[in-house]
């Protein structure tokens, strides 16, 4: 067998494929190094700015707004790049990830008046465009980060682009602006797969079976052959990947027979409504790294939850029944201590994929998450005030030891997140000067 790269294939019988991650024993004496990957992981409404962020603890609890309005904060936070500080609650289950975390303060955004503004904060959380740039539609809303960055990177990979949303309801009771935060222009929207099974086809099946068998089944009687080539350490890599690939199917079928027992029942909310939250998102999440892990695509979003749906969730060990993240983020006072519940789950589900980043090992010796630029980020700064100012953003990894960890960023008043697109876009390797509302990279984020 000659010598192949990272991005090679393995296929089956069956006409299925797995891609490989990198294995040094099989890499050319010249392989290239690792790319820079890109990453977004958006949490809808906002989150409870008491829990969240440092300072706040004992600022008033907001009551309900419907258009947007930056509640004033007690806290004080010198502008500057610091130390992370005393963490919040919500932020507590980033502890053991914290040195590869940077957390990033007093970003905004531009709120155009006029139409929905849950619909705009989802939409445009990676567009950004400028108030009077976009004419044929009332939302602000052009060509998204994800296929900008793509538009300079996208052809070194078989996916320039991948979308994945976390809500598996069909109800669609709201319009695609509420439901998708990657598109290729105004108005085009760039689908996103919601099914774990539909993503694993997309990524590594060359077509559907009608008798799904195990993949890595199909493909390891090829794998063996390769043994001989490997290494120790590539020999267990190789376990290990593979190990991987037969647990994420084996949780796939997992959800789909619980979805399954749970349609019998005859209640109002779909069997979607009642899968556990954290398993859905974490199975999803582990499809995305695959996807970054084997070079099958540079470019990523994960989009956790829609805007504004009334349709409930199950949070796992959190409620005893579905619930609406939506309705009770209109109600701060009454349901304060479950909103903060749900904002630290999502942190949750965020830091176990930042772990998992980094437990893979690349062909530079770093890892995969030092290699990525993957953000955690809403188009809301609180949810019952629907402001546009002081976002919560969260950045891990260090895009290819290129962007400072660790460390805590307070932005001068004003600063939009536009810049913080701008600064990952160069890194991406995008030769932009501008992004949307930008006033110019954070060079403060950039080592060196």
């Amino acid at each position: 067998m000659s010598r192949t790269s990272r991005r090679n294939f393995l296929r089956g019988a069956a006409g299925v494929s797995l891609s490989l991650p990198w294995l040094e024993s099989l890499a050319a004496p010249s392989a290239r190094k690792p790319s820079t990957r890109m990453a977004i992981y958006y949490v809808p409404i906002g989150v409870v700015r008491r829990g969240f962020f440092p300072g706040e603890a004992e600022d008033a609890i907001p009551k309900f707004i419907g258009d947007q309005k930056e509640i004033p904060t007690n806290a004080k936070i010198p502008v500057g790049l610091h130390d992370w500080p005393e963490l919040t609650p919500t932020l507590e289950p980033l502890e053991p990830v914290l040195d590869k975390v940077t957390f990033v303060t007093n970003l905004d955004r531009f709120y155009k008046h006029g139409s929905d503004v849950h619909a705009q904060c989802g939409s445009c959380f990676l567009s950004s465009a400028t108030a009077h740039s976009v004419e044929e539609s009332v939302y602000p809303l052009a060509r998204t980060l994800d296929h900008v960055v793509a538009d300079h990177v996208g052809d070194a990979t078989p996916f320039r682009t991948l979308e994945i949303s976390c809500n598996s309801h069909r109800d669609n009771k709201e319009s695609i602006y509420f439901d998708n935060v990657s598109w290729y222009g105004t108005n085009h929207v760039a689908p996103s797969i919601r099914d774990p099974r539909k993503l694993y086809h997309r990524l590594f099946g060359t077509r559907e079976i009608r008798d799904l068998r195990n993949v890595t089944d199909l493909v390891l009687a090829d794998a063996r052959g390769m043994q001989k080539l490997l290494g120790k350490e590539d020999r267990e890599k190789f376990a290990e990947y593979f190990d991987g690939i037969r647990s994420i199917e084996e949780r796939m079928d997992k959800l789909e027979r619980m979805k399954s027992e749970l349609a019998k029942v005859d209640v109002a909310e779909p069997p979607e409504a009642r899968l556990p939250r954290g398993e859905y998102i974490r199975l999803m999440g582990d499809l995305m790294i695959a996807a970054l892990r084997t070079g099958l695509t540079n470019v990523a979003t994960m989009m956790i939850g829609p805007e504004r749906w009334d349709t409930p969730y199950t949070y796992d060990s959190l409620f005893d029944k579905p619930r609406s993240h939506h309705q009770m983020s209109h109600n701060q006072h009454e349901f304060i201590e479950d909103l903060e519940r749900v904002d630290r789950f999502h942190v949750e589900q965020y830091a176990y994929l930042v772990q998992r980043m980094s437990e893979i090992e690349e062909a530079d010796g770093r890892s995969l998450l030092d290699n990525t630029l993957f953000t955690y980020g809403s188009g809301l700064g609180d949810g019952a005030t629907h402001q546009y100012t002081k976002l919560p953003i969260l950045v891990a990894g260090s895009g290819g030891g290129r962007f400072v960890t660790g460390k805590h960023l307070h932005c001068p008043e004003d600063t939009p997140l536009a810049n913080l697109w701008l600064t990952q876009a160069q890194l991406m390797g995008a030769p932009l000067e501008r992004f949307a509302d930008s006033t110019g990279p954070m060079g403060r984020l950039l080592k060196g």
